[in-house]
């Protein structure tokens, strides 16, 4: 099989001017001839994640945005407050490419056999900068798909699918035995479910509106907890002391959510107290953040003992510190449960240059449950 390989293809990128001043924009980018170990991707689809949107918009003021240039090659300038231009100190004036993830055919290959062996094939990959037409990737950040899925479908194989099952690993590895996980309705929550279900997890799913709670007791999730309710704090106890979850997963981050689970950690522990200890349980409890959802400063009172720790956790040092044997034992699982368990749903599809128009920019910054939206690149 010959394909004619460009010698240049468009690719998104995002600037943030010390002037305060958000830079969207397409530019030509030469086409790499891959090394040893690595290939060159034809990116066919690649996913608008929240942790995409971080760099890709900034702490930009959306309500501000303008639009110049052609339709083909679309500029998008947005202004930054100056309150948040320290926050992005390391990229001003730096001109960065965006997308973590994304999908597409395998059209030229390193001398090494396993970079031979993916020649042809559609494959998935982790890649920092999957918004563009043309992507080399290590092999190592490569997962081979079925024959029969899509660039579509495994467009969104790596980020919510091994962030998903690395919080089942984290889970075992430090002891515990039952989760807790925010943002639950989101599609990340959704595949968590079908995972914990699988696995014979208990779940405690917390959601922010009672549609919410609806949408996953209909998937069949047993115990879900409305924040927005005025019985949230009952009712997240409950289902704690039920399933005995004693580590969270919080994708909010700011705000006291993550305070109130590790109370209600605390009050669900204290029920099988034997004895009083005024320093409280001696089970350990422990609350990783692994999003921003809620961008306001993170809150809580100390009422949960203490036995407890607070962290962050993200995708990537998990992939590292599990190393090279356990993320293939993941990856395997994904690609044969592509379609059911680690299936991804879109809203919208929209090119490279239909991803800057101010409505496309819009429908994705709610960053709301159900709206994700796919890129294609070479229009597939």
């Amino acid at each position: 099989m010959n394909t004619i390989i460009p010698q240049t293809g468009l690719q998104l990128r995002s600037l943030i001017t010390r002037a305060g001043q958000l830079e969207l924009s397409l530019i030509d980018k030469a086409v790499p001839t891959p090394g040893p170990d690595e290939v060159l991707i034809r990116v066919e689809a690649a996913p608008i994640n929240p942790a995409d949107l971080g760099l890709l918009l900034g702490p930009a003021d959306l309500s501000t945005i303008k639009l110049t240039g052609p339709a083909e090659r679309p500029v998008v300038t947005a202004t930054v407050p100056e309150a948040f231009l320290r926050a992005v100190e390391g990229r001003l004036d730096r001109s960065m490419p965006a997308g973590i993830e994304g999908a597409g055919l395998v059209v030229a290959a390193g001398s090494s056999p396993a970079a031979q062996a993916l020649l042809h094939r559609r494959v998935a990959a982790m890649g920092d900068a999957m918004y563009t037409q043309y992507r080399c990737v290590p092999v190592q950040q490569c997962m081979v798909l079925p024959d029969d899925a899509t660039a579509v479908d495994g467009a969104s194989a790596f980020v919510n699918p091994i962030t998903a099952l690395g919080m089942l690993e984290t889970m075992r590895s430090e002891g515990h035995s039952a989760l807790v996980h925010t943002a639950a309705a989101s599609n990340l929550g959704q595949m968590l479910n079908r995972i914990c279900r699988a696995d014979g997890v208990k779940l405690v799913n917390i959601v922010r509106k009672p549609e919410q709670a609806r949408l996953l007791r209909e998937l069949g999730a047993e115990y879900v907890c409305d924040s927005s309710a005025e019985t949230f704090m009952a009712d997240l106890t409950e289902a704690l002391a039920a399933t005995g979850a004693t580590i969270a997963f919080d994708a909010t981050g700011g705000g006291k959510l993550g305070g109130k689970i590790l109370s209600c950690m605390e009050a669900a522990l204290r029920r099988s107290a034997k004895e009083y200890s005024r320093y409280g349980s001696t089970t350990h409890k422990q609350l990783y953040v692994y999003g921003f959802l809620d961008t306001s400063p993170t809150q809580f009172s100390n009422s949960w003992g203490m036995a407890w720790a607070m962290g962050g956790w993200l995708l990537m040092p998990f992939m590292q510190k599990a190393g090279p044997v356990v993320v293939q034992r993941l990856k395997d699982r994904v690609a044969r449960e592509l379609k059911t368990t680690f299936a991804s749903h879109y809203s919208a599809r929209v090119s490279l240059a239909e991803a800057l128009q101010p409505n496309a920019i819009a429908q994705y910054a709610r960053r709301a449950t159900g709206e994700k939206v796919l890129i294609v690149p070479n229009g597939d």
